[in-house]
């Protein structure tokens, strides 16, 4: 478990204010809410994953484009030798 004054200190140091927003569907009621410890370790950890996975993405493209670079084809052009 992550001590508060961990949390506090890291909801600090993030440049935005992290808001959950939960509704109520019988009532129609929305309550905005800073979110706790756990819910704001679990959103870092999803924030570098997407990131990490986004990063992985482009260097996967720009490996692509340098392969199809050096062979001297456009994209279109590998895409009919290969279907």
């Amino acid at each position: 478990m992550v001590e508060q004054s961990d949390y506090t200190e890291r909801l600090k140091m993030t440049q935005e204010t992290v808001l959950i927003a939960e509704y109520n569907v019988e009532t129609g009621a929305m309550v905005k809410r800073q979110m706790t410890a756990d819910e704001l370790t679990q959103w870092e950890l999803d924030k570098a994953e997407t990131e990490a996975k986004a990063q992985a993405e482009t260097t996967k493209a720009s490996a692509r484009a340098a392969i199809l670079d050096r062979l001297g084809l456009t994209s279109e052009e590998a895409a009919l030798l290969l279907s």
